[in-house]
């Protein structure tokens, strides 16, 4: 499909730099694609009013680590410069892949000591050597440090990586290591919050169970690419970057059990929602699965398991909104983000929440 078609203008004053408050005050649009397509203004905190008992929510538990590092790149007979690297997936216990900058001005064998900026440059706790340099600034860097001793020194070196459409009208602050997180995150190794789970909060959580809908948790790392433009004009030149994610057999089991008695799997985010399609098989089942996906959904995908999406508003031309598109529809979906943008909801990782029906949902 042509790529500009899910292209479409945003005003600036509806991305949000800052989380609601509390985070299940939020605006929920509940679309419900049954024919003619209703859309309706609602809160994230009525959620349980939507859903019905024996549903289940699935949540992506990762957990943001501070993965933004400064440092200093070294090269014999040539000046210092510079360079910022977002991790965005460990393939080693001292191997991650990068985004980097200045990308094109790197090469193979570069010493980079992060934690140092190019007027004191010395020698720190967390250097790395460039091995490999891919396309778009993507890098891998091997480091002088492994397993436990890395991820103690990242901690204590690198930042948390704000989405570039933040950063770009801010600095990260404090408030953002609490608000970036969700109150469940509990695997380290995300580079990008799973944003749909930061709305919400113990008192939801409280009425989902009095309301009888179940709650279960996978893991999927999410990383930098999932901010990366398509820069392609066709959805089939676009190459998806890889992920690391993992559902426990109790996960499969209890959630085979939910689909056998009649129950609906609602995915908290488009993150639980590309694992659990890259773990399905084609019946819908689901087995105990861990490995990298690179799963790219755009219209004319058959859901082999997810009812329901509870998900943010994303990026014009975006892979996400082509992940929704095909979920509820596209022109549903072109109707859903007019009626968002015209009524004011708040855009991206900090804004405002929907709930999407899948347009084929029993």
């Amino acid at each position: 499909m042509r790529v500009d078609l899910f292209d479409f203008d945003l005003p600036e004053e509806n991305i949000a730099l800052r989380p609601a408050n509390p985070r299940d005050s939020a605006r929920l649009l509940l679309v419900q694609p049954q024919g003619e397509t209703v859309l309706s203004d609602q809160i994230v905190r009525d959620l349980p009013r939507f859903l019905r008992a024996g549903d289940a929510l699935v949540f992506n538990d990762t957990k943001v680590i501070p993965a933004q590092l400064e440092g200093v790149r070294t090269r014999e007979g040539a000046p210092d410069i510079a360079v910022s690297a977002t991790l965005h997936m460990r393939t080693e216990p001292d191997v991650w892949k990068a985004f980097a900058k200045p990308g094109k001005r790197l090469k193979i064998g570069d010493r980079i000591h992060f934690g140092h900026s190019a007027e004191t440059c010395a020698l720190g706790s967390l250097d790395a050597t460039l091995e490999d340099k891919g396309d778009g600034g993507e890098v891998t860097l091997r480091f002088d440090l492994s397993g436990p001793a890395l991820d103690e020194a990242i901690m204590a070196v690198g930042h948390i990586p704000l989405p570039p459409y933040i950063a770009a009208k801010r600095p990260e602050d404090a408030q953002d290591s609490k608000d970036y997180q969700t109150i469940y995150a509990r695997e380290e190794g995300a580079v990008a919050a799973p944003t749909a789970g930061l709305h919400f909060t113990p008192d939801l959580f409280a009425a989902l169970d009095a309301a009888g809908i179940e709650r279960h948790f996978v893991t999927l790392h999410v990383g930098a690419g999932t901010f990366l433009p398509v820069k392609a004009d066709d959805t089939t030149e676009h190459k998806m970057h890889s992920e690391i994610g993992y559902v426990s057999q109790a996960t499969a089991d209890a959630l085979n059990a939910v689909r056998a008695r009649g129950g609906r799997i609602v995915s908290v985010g488009t993150t639980s929602l590309r694992l659990l399609e890259s773990a399905a098989a084609d019946d819908g089942s689901l087995k105990a699965w861990s490995g990298a996906t690179d799963i790219f959904i755009t219209p004319g995908y058959r859901f082999k398991i997810i009812d329901a999406l509870m998900t943010n508003f994303h990026l014009p031309r975006s892979t996400l909104f082509m992940l929704v598109s095909a979920f509820a529809g596209y022109e549903t979906m072109r109707a859903a983000y007019d009626h968002a943008i015209s009524t004011g909801y708040r855009f991206y990782s900090y804004g405002d929440s929907s709930l999407l029906f899948r347009n084929d949902s029993r």
